[in-house]
């Protein structure tokens, strides 16, 4: 179960990541709740150091600029600090998890229609999940203020002003 303690342990990272990141409108990783807003681009709005993973992109542009790409979690410089936001499809992001977690990332957040319940299962590490599951923090699911669950775009900035970022 999320809380907001859980928030605070994601926001504590020094780096942050977004799998799935695209400026590709017809992309998933493009869409948002809020048609003003990308998940990529509210860290960089928020002058936070993230870095954009998209395996068919060599780079993002958002309003502050292209930022150069990596194409897999194993590329990040450092992912045992870095905290990742996920905007895959569920049948991605459960690879993602499995990924994440033999990399040592500490905490992952998983946006609204990333997660189905097999992806929850596993992300909260259910009895029976497959290799006892992920085994950092995760942010996902029912709760936050979003009308579809946790969502940075609407609950992050309560976590940053919590950890003193904001």
């Amino acid at each position: 179960m999320t809380t907001e303690n859980t928030v605070r342990t994601f926001f504590s990272s020094p780096q942050f990541a977004v799998v799935g990141a695209s400026t590709n409108p017809a992309k998933f990783g493009h869409k948002d709740i809020f048609p003003r807003d990308e998940v990529f681009t509210w860290y960089h709005a928020h002058s936070l150091p993230v870095t954009p993973i998209n395996p068919a992109s060599a780079s993002i542009e958002t309003p502050f600029g292209v930022h150069p790409t990596v194409k897999s979690l194993a590329d990040l410089p450092d992912p045992q600090h870095t905290s990742l936001s996920v905007i895959t499809p569920a049948p991605v992001t459960l690879n993602v998890l499995k990924e994440a977690k033999k990399l040592g990332i500490p905490a992952v957040w998983l946006q609204p229609g990333t997660w189905d319940d097999a992806v929850l299962d596993y992300a909260r590490g259910a009895e029976g999940a497959e290799d006892g599951g992920y085994a950092g923090a995760v942010v996902a699911g029912d709760g936050g203020n979003g009308h579809g669950g946790w969502c940075v775009l609407v609950d992050g900035e309560r976590g940053l002003k919590a950890v003193g970022k904001l």
